[in-house]
C-alpha cells in the first residue's frame, strides 16, 4: 500500500506500507510486515520493520522487530523488543545499533 496522506489503522494489516505522512496505529490496530514513512505512532501492535524519522511507542503501543528511526520516543509503559538502528540527518544509517528490550516493569524490577 502506497499513500499521500495519513492513515489510521484500528484493524489488522498485514503487508508492506509506504507513506510520506503520518500513520497511527490504534489502540485495536495489529499490523504485521514493513512500515516505511515520516512519522509513526503505535498505540497498538507491530510485529516487523519499521523505517521512520520519527517513531512515537505510546503507553498501550508495542513494537517487536527492528526500527530504523531519526527519533526514537518510548512512553511509560509503552513496549519495544527487537534492534533499533538511528538515522543520521543525511538519511544514512550510522554503524551504532541499539538491541535491547524496553519493558516498563522490567525497568521497575
Amino acid at each position: 500500500m502506497t499513500l499521500d496522506c495519513d492513515l489510521y489503522i484500528d484493524g489488522e494489516f498485514d503487508g508492506i506500507i509506504h507513506s510520506k505522512k503520518l500513520i497511527t496505529i490504534g489502540k485495536s490496530g495489529k499490523v504485521k510486515g514493513e512500515i516505511f514513512t515520516h512519522h509513526l505512532v503505535v498505540q497498538g501492535l507491530v510485529e516487523g520493520s519499521i523505517d521512520s524519522n520519527r517513531l512515537e511507542i505510546m503507553a498501550a503501543g508495542t513494537v517487536r522487530g527492528s526500527i530504523l528511526s531519526g527519533e526514537l520516543i518510548i512512553e511509560a509503559k509503552g513496549h519495544f523488543e527487537g534492534e533499533s538502528k538511528i538515522k543520521n540527518s543525511s538519511n544514512a544509517t550510522t554503524n551504532k545499533a541499539v538491541n535491547t528490550v524496553t519493558d516498563e516493569k522490567k525497568k521497575q524490577a
